[in-house]
C-alpha cells in the first residue's frame, strides 16, 4: 500500500465563470467589430496599439539584427533539432493506395491544413520555444501559411521571441497578445486572415479562448497548467530529483509536481533539499504555492506499483530516474512524454532536445499524445471503382446493407448501379432503366 510523504493541498480547477465570460465577451466582439475590438482589448490589457500589428519583413529583420548572435546561434541549434524530429515523424506517414478487388482501389493521403495559428506567449515568460514547437513543426507538414502572435513585453516588441519566430519560418508576425490574438486568428479580421487551425500555450484566458473556439477552427490540445511527475527508486539522486520538481512547479502555482518513489529515505531527501532551495529560487513566487499546493510524494512498494499509480495520474510529464528507466517503455502507457533516466530532464524537452513540448495535460494522456507534425495533416481517403463487376456486386451488397438501416437513398445509389453493370432489376421503380453499358464505369 502507498505511503504518502505530501499530499497536495490545493485542486486544479478548470476556468472560472469569470474567466469564460470575459473570453466569450471579447471573441464576440471581435467576431462583431474585428479589427477595431482587437485595438481596443490590446490597447486595455497591453497598452499596445501600433500603426500596425503586423510587422513588415525590414522591422523583422532590423529586430533579429539587434539579438546577440549567441542566442541567435542557440535559436537556430534548437530549431534544427526540432525539424529533425519532426521531419522523422512525417516521414513516418506513409501514403498508400491498395487494391481490395479487382477494380476497387481505396487510398489515403496526407494534406496539410491551409492556414496554421501559432501564439507565442509573453508576459513574465516570453516562451521562445514555443515558436519552434508551433512553427518549425507546421513548416515540416507542409503547412502554406503560418500566421504567429506573441504579445509586446511591457509595452515593447519582444526581440528574441522575434527571431525564433521569423527563423522559424513564420509567414506573418504580429505583436498581439491574449484572447484578441487568438479570435483574430481564428476568426479573422479585415487585416488578419483566419486561420484553419491554433496552436501554442497560454494563460488561462487564452486556453479558454481556444477551447470555445474550437469547432469554428481546429486546436492542438485543451491545456492545463503544466505538470511533472517523477518516478525514482534507491538509486535516483534525491537533489537531482528535487531540482528537477522545481524546474517544473516554476511554471506556476497552479502547476503539479508529484514524486512517486520505492524509497522512503529518498522521499524524505527530496522533501528536504525542496526546502533548502525555494527560499533561494528567483522564480520562487510560483514554484513555492505550486510545491505547498501541489505538490506530491509517493512511497510504494516496487515499481510496478510505481507504474501502475503513475499510469493513473496520466502525467503531462513523466520523469523515470530508476536503474532500469526503460522498462517504463514497456510498463506504462499514460503519459505526455517520457524522459527516461538521469541523462535527459523534462527541461530539455521543453527547451532544446527537438520532441513537442505542447503535450497533454489534467489526464488527457489517457486518450492523446501531444502536438506532432500529424497534428497540421489532415489524413484523409479516395476511392475509385474501375471494374463494371466489381460495382456491380458493391452495389447489390449495398442495396441489402442500406435497407436493414432503413436507408433507401442509400440502396438506390447501389440498385443503379447493380442494374447499370449487371441487369439486376430495380425493385423501386416500373421505369425501364437503360441497357448495361459494358466496360469502365463512368461519371455522370
Amino acid at each position: 500500500m502507498a505511503q504518502v510523504l505530501k499530499a497536495a493541498s490545493g485542486q486544479q480547477a478548470g476556468a472560472s465563470a469569470a474567466v469564460r465570460d470575459t473570453v466569450a465577451a471579447i471573441i464576440e466582439d471581435v467576431r462583431a467589430r474585428g479589427d477595431e475590438a482587437v485595438r481596443e482589448y490590446s490597447q486595455r490589457f497591453d497598452s499596445w496599439s501600433p500603426a500596425s500589428f503586423r510587422l513588415s519583413p525590414e522591422e523583422i529583420e532590423r529586430i533579429v539584427s539587434e539579438v546577440p548572435e549567441q542566442v541567435l546561434d542557440d535559436i537556430r541549434f534548437v530549431q534544427q533539432q526540432v525539424r529533425g524530429f519532426a521531419q522523422a515523424q512525417r516521414d513516418s506517414m506513409l501514403e498508400f493506395e491498395v487494391e481490395t478487388l479487382p477494380g476497387v482501389r481505396l487510398g489515403q493521403r496526407h494534406i496539410p491544413v491551409a492556414a496554421s495559428g501559432a501564439y507565442i506567449p509573453g508576459g513574465r515568460y516570453p516562451l521562445t520555444a514555443s515558436a519552434h514547437m508551433t512553427i518549425v513543426t507546421a513548416k515540416v507538414a507542409g503547412v502554406p501559411r503560418v500566421a504567429a502572435c506573441t504579445p509586446p513585453t511591457r509595452g515593447t516588441v519582444p526581440p528574441a521571441t522575434i527571431a525564433a519566430m521569423a527563423l522559424a519560418g513564420a509567414d506573418e508576425i504580429y505583436v498581439l497578445g491574449g484572447v484578441q490574438a487568438v479570435a483574430a486568428m481564428a476568426l479573422g479580421t479585415e487585416t488578419i486572415g483566419r486561420v484553419d487551425l491554433l496552436a501554442g500555450p497560454g494563460n488561462a484566458y487564452v486556453a479558454e479562448a481556444k477551447r470555445q473556439l474550437y469547432g469554428e477552427v481546429g486546436i492542438d490540445l485543451f491545456a492545463g497548467p503544466t505538470e511533472i511527475l517523477i518516478i525514482a527508486d534507491e538509486y535516483a539522486d534525491p537533489f537531482v530529483v528535487a531540482v528537477d520538481l522545481l524546474s517544473q512547479a516554476e511554471h506556476g502555482p497552479d502547476s503539479p509536481a508529484v514524486l512517486i518513489t520505492t524509497s522512503e529515505a529518498l522521499g524524505r531527501r527530496v522533501i528536504e533539499h525542496i526546502e533548502q532551495i525555494l527560499p533561494g529560487m528567483p522564480t520562487r513566487d510560483m514554484a513555492e504555492p505550486a510545491w505547498r499546493d501541489h505538490g506530491e510524494v509517493h512511497v510504494v512498494g516496487d515499481l510496478d506499483e510505481a507504474f501502475t499509480l503513475a499510469d493513473s495520474y496520466a502525467s503531462e510529464h513523466v520523469q523515470v530516474l530508476t536503474r532500469e528507466p526503460r522498462l517504463a517503455l514497456e510498463r506504462m502507457r499514460h503519459y505526455g512524454a517520457l524522459f527516461l533516466g538521469e541523462g535527459t530532464c523534462v527541461s530539455y524537452g521543453d527547451k532544446v532536445i527537438g520532441t513537442n513540448h505542447v503535450l497533454p495535460t489534467r489526464g488527457a494522456a489517457r486518450y492523446t499524445g501531444g502536438l506532432w507534425v500529424g497534428k497540421f495533416l489532415k489524413t484523409v481517403t479516395y476511392q475509385e471503382v474501375t471494374d463494371p463487376a466489381a460495382s456491380a456486386r458493391l452495389g447489390e451488397v449495398c442495396g441489402r446493407a442500406a435497407r436493414v438501416e432503413l436507408f433507401e437513398g442509400h440502396a438506390r445509389s447501389g440498385d443503379v448501379r447493380a442494374a447499370k453493370y449487371a441487369g439486376a432489376p430495380l425493385p423501386w421503380t416500373d421505369h425501364r432503366f437503360p441497357e448495361p453499358t459494358a466496360g469502365r464505369p463512368t461519371k455522370a
